[in-house]
């Protein structure tokens, strides 16, 4: 699944900034350094926006090209900010063959947005994930670690109601 940029505009504190500063300093002379500054500056802001990867790229003296892929290249990274509620449905084997795709089509139906997205309130995102480990259950919704198995489209709206 390929990442998407935010659909949100960025917010940053000078507080964030100061700290992503300071850690830039900290392995500015490292070899490999994008990796480690990219952990820390999604630690500080939740997410690496374009604006934070380009702060680093300037730092570090490389490219946007060459941290943007980086960012891009590794799972962990994400480049959409979540919501306070995220709300991550499985995907895997056993999820999708008992219906998680309808379940996903509910989810965006309501949310209004796409899996790697947030709504514009900042109150939800949605991930698509490839397996939670609960294929017992499947298919699987989870709200902030919260499971929901056995999920069907016509539960979604009940699910997110717990949440409003």
């Amino acid at each position: 699944m390929q990442k998407r940029i935010s659909n949100l505009p960025f917010k940053g504190t000078p507080e964030q900034k100061q700290k992503l500063d300071e850690v830039i300093e900290r392995h500015k002379q490292e070899r490999g350094a994008i990796l480690p500054v990219l952990q820390e500056a999604q630690e500080i802001y939740g997410y690496l926006p374009l604006e934070v990867q380009s702060i680093i790229a300037e730092g570090l003296g490389v490219s946007l090209e060459e941290v943007y892929g980086v960012s891009t290249f590794y799972s962990q990274f994400s480049l959409t900010p979540k919501g306070k509620y995220n709300v991550s449905i499985c995907l895997g084997t056993a999820c999708y063959v008992k219906g998680a795709a309808a379940v996903l089509d509910k989810l965006t139906s309501i949310l209004g947005i796409q899996p790697e997205e947030c709504t514009p309130d900042g109150k939800f995102s949605l991930t698509a994930c490839r397996c939670v480990g609960a294929c017992g259950l499947a298919p699987v919704l989870t709200v902030n670690g919260d499971v929901y198995g056995r999920m069907t489209p016509e539960e979604v709206e009940q699910v997110l109601a717990k949440y409003e």
